[in-house]
């Protein structure tokens, strides 16, 4: 994420790079990288985009950075998300040109790229799966972990401790349980 894209028809550097929040590159190798480099990528561009919007950055992400994704990287999906105002905004390249990805009923954007839908919970932009439901963060999903696991437990407790009771009743009753 954040890494500036170089893409000059000249090879350099100093010329024609963008900096997207996120972007995605699929069947590529997998390695660590300080930028992406077009020429030294097999000439492979973003398969993916999304901009997060903000005051300075809006009216270029949502026009010229438009552009660029679509006329010169032939980037297959665009999105753009607003962090204060919630909008959420996502384009497939169709032909030649961007076409605006219709929202289902919960306002999600379907990627094809991710085979995910893209939209808004809790005021943040998250994933969410092909049934529509939240793709949890690896802090979200170990909390649920633990919770499910402290869960158990105390359902294991009240287990054991109605076993005890029902034991005592047993006993109460000249009856012995078996151990």
């Amino acid at each position: 994420a954040n890494l500036t894209i170089y893409f000059s028809r000249q090879q350099l550097k100093t010329q024609d790079f963008r900096g997207p929040d996120f972007f995605l590159v699929k069947k590529t190798q997998k390695r660590p990288r300080r930028s992406w480099v077009v020429w030294e990528e097999d000439g492979k561009y973003p398969d993916l985009i999304i901009e997060l919007l903000s005051d300075s950055t809006a009216g270029n992400d949502r026009n010229l950075k438009k552009e660029i994704y679509q006329d010169r990287f032939r980037t297959p999906e665009y999105f753009y998300f607003s962090p204060d105002t919630l909008e959420l905004a996502g384009y497939r390249l169709i032909g030649q040109r961007y076409q605006a990805i219709a929202p289902n009923s919960a306002g999600f954007l379907w990627s094809e790229s991710l085979n995910l839908y893209l939209g808004v919970h809790q005021g943040q932009l998250r994933y969410f799966d092909p049934e529509g439901q939240l793709v949890l963060t690896p802090e979200e999903d170990a909390l649920r972990s633990e919770q499910q696991a402290l869960q158990a437990q105390q359902q294991a407790l009240q287990a054991q401790q109605r076993a005890e009771q029902l034991a005592e009743q047993l006993r109460s009753l000249g009856i012995e349980p078996e151990a």
